[in-house]
């Protein structure tokens, strides 16, 4: 898959990893260490993760701009692909947005609607849930005070309700982490997007979203929970929901359902 895959900068310092064939898809992955296009191990993930959109659509892989400040907030974020998006397509254009990206999916197609032609957001609501809050603000605290194998097993908490899963899980990622991203990494836009995403609340601005939206969710999501994935689809203008049962915050992509819900709704 990775093959013809290129990487580029957008206008503002968006980095984009562009593969696959067909009608542009633009696709906001979820929070990252880096701000950058992922190489090795990282982006070989981020390749598998989306490559089945890949066979239909020429996926834009748009990450957040390094050099965020730290009181950034999802509006600036959304504030940075409008433009970005603007000066790449000059028209509307679909978006799927992942996680942190789907909340900035969602903040761009409120802000913009005449930049996003059709939505699809996984794993991602008006707002994340309370658990998901203090996770996100927990997480940020710990890497700011250089505790990575602290944050990494905090964040575990989004993912199993298990005190020894949290543990197994979150020592997992913070040793294969150098593996992955490599060491010595500079945490700060990590950080600054996680305490803008904990701060995110667009549910009193849903209704201002018109362009069509599927909302797609695991019932088992702790840090975005079945209730406020209803509430999302329900509050925009024309949504609607695919809700797959047993299927935590990181089972969605995994799930075979995933792309053919996604291009269905979007084709």
């Amino acid at each position: 898959m990775s093959t013809g895959v290129e990487a580029a900068v957008l206008s503002g310092g968006l980095p984009v990893l562009r593969f696959g064939t067909g009608a542009p898809l633009v696709v906001l992955g979820g929070a990252t260490p880096l701000h950058a296009n992922p190489t090795g191990l990282a982006r070989r993930a981020a390749l598998l993760a989306y490559r089945a959109l890949g066979r239909s659509r020429r996926v834009w892989l748009v990450n957040r701009r390094p050099g965020l400040a730290p009181d950034v907030t999802v509006a600036d974020l959304a504030a940075d692909h409008a433009g970005a998006l603007a000066s790449a397509f000059g028209a509307p254009v679909d978006v799927l947005g992942v996680s942190t990206g789907g909340s900035v999916a969602l903040q761009l197609a409120a802000d913009r609607p005449d930049a996003v032609r059709r939505l699809v957001v996984v794993g991602a609501a008006h707002r994340v849930g309370d658990l998901g809050r203090e996770v996100l603000m927990r997480v940020a605290d710990l890497h700011e005070r250089g505790d990575s194998r602290g944050a990494y097993r905090e964040f575990a908490r989004a993912g199993t309700a298990s005190e020894v899963g949290r543990r197994v899980l979150g020592d997992l990622q913070w040793l294969t982490e150098p593996l992955v991203f490599g060491r010595h990494i500079d945490r700060s836009d990590w950080v600054a997007a996680l305490r803008a995403e904990a701060r995110f609340d667009l549910g009193p601005r849903l209704s201002e979203i018109t362009a069509p939206t599927l909302v797609i969710g695991g019932d088992r999501d702790l840090a975005c929970p079945a209730v406020l994935l209803r509430a999302t689809a329900g509050g925009v203008r024309d949504g609607r929901l695919a809700l797959y049962a047993g299927r935590g915050h990181g089972g969605v992509l995994a799930d075979r359902r995933f792309p053919r819900d996604a291009l269905a709704h979007l084709d």
